[in-house]
């Protein structure tokens, strides 16, 4: 009995190793497709090429291809590949939290508090940068408001949370509307509407840097205590006799999502459904142990993201936003979800 569960595992752990090596495949193949999208395609070897210019490479290149990579192709796909491993992580993360398929770290107001942020910038006039830094600080703030509230609660933390979380997302909201309708229909509201529309348009090396940087931390300390995870899905009174402080764990893993949910829409802005549908999809994939679901995560989540970013740019003579892009792509994908666990019920 022993050596067949030895086997079992065995090649359980064989078929997960190949599953994220064939992830990894599918991230590099779509970063290097992205190269190629675009009214300028480069080919493989024009990438490589660009590439080597920083290393002293001066044989025959387009001068304009060198420009594409380094300034366009190469910021756009790498920032592309974070926010999805973001945003993917991030609502994995807060699926077994709230032990809620169907949640995201939007329940929180994240998302409501750094579209408040942006568009307080933006009816300012500030330039790009300090819109990223307002952006990033209300999505903290945000949460940080839910959190704190939410312990002043006599109900259940999960409940509280829920319940601050979703008065602090209608205050946002009703902030932004406000801010909406008081600027200028023919410049500000017409940024402020683009910005919550989703689009990486304006992304440079500069921008992603500084989005890197929370978005990196957070990625580290989801992935180094991912297995920790696993114990947020009990009751709280089961983890308590087994002398689990599943509250400290809860908030490090909130501290941690919100990083990654506030630098990735500070940077993208909003990029709705990504957060829900891949987790279901690594999920699929990985299995429910959390130990392999946020690695598959991470990776699928930025070859979709790729992807998405490639047919928002190409579909049509004019570029799509991102968040409508996604947002056509995961609204059925939540229906389905809805049916399969009304099958189940």
């Amino acid at each position: 009995m022993e050596l067949l569960h030895r086997e079992e595992e065995a090649r359980r752990r064989r078929y997960y190793r190949l599953i994220l090596l064939g992830l990894f495949l599918v991230l590099v193949g779509a970063m290097l497709l992205s190269f190629w999208v675009g009214y300028y395609p480069l080919t493989p070897l024009e990438v490589v090429r660009a590439f080597l210019t920083r290393l002293g490479y001066a044989g025959a290149l387009r001068p304009q291809a060198v420009t594409i990579f380094w300034n366009i192709r190469l910021p756009r796909i790498l920032s592309a590949v974070f926010i999805g491993a973001s945003l993917s992580v991030a609502g994995a993360t807060y699926q077994g939290m709230f032990r809620n398929p169907l949640v995201s770290p939007d329940i929180l107001g994240v998302s409501s508090g750094a579209s408040l942020g942006a568009a307080f910038a933006i009816l300012n006039g500030s330039p790009n940068w300090l819109i990223q830094l307002s952006a990033f600080t209300g999505g903290i703030a945000a949460v940080a408001f839910s959190y704190l509230i939410s312990r002043k609660s006599a109900h259940s933390q999960i409940l509280s949370l829920v319940l601050t979380g979703s008065m602090v997302m209608a205050l946002c909201n009703a902030g932004v509307t406000m801010i909406k309708y008081i600027s200028d229909p023919n410049d500000v509201l017409q940024q402020i509407t683009f910005w919550l529309m989703g689009s990486l348009t304006k992304t440079d090396m500069a921008s992603f840097r500084w989005s890197a940087i929370p978005m990196t931390v957070g990625l580290a300390i989801i992935l180094l205590l991912r297995w920790r995870i696993n114990l947020l899905t009990m009751e709280e009174e089961e983890a308590r006799t087994l002398g689990i402080n599943i509250r400290r764990y809860r908030l490090v893993f909130i501290i941690a999502s919100t990083l990654l949910s506030a630098a990735a829409v500070c940077l993208g802005g909003l990029i709705g459904w990504v957060r829900l549908m891949i987790p279901h999809m690594a999920r699929a994939l990985a299995g429910v142990d959390y130990n392999r679901l946020i690695p598959a995560s991470a990776m699928l989540g930025g070859a979709y993201l790729v992807l998405m970013d490639d047919i928002a740019r190409s579909i049509l003579s004019l570029e799509l936003p991102l968040g409508v892009v996604t947002s056509i792509m995961g609204a059925p994908f939540f229906v389905y979800l809805i049916i399969k666990r009304k099958e189940r019920d």
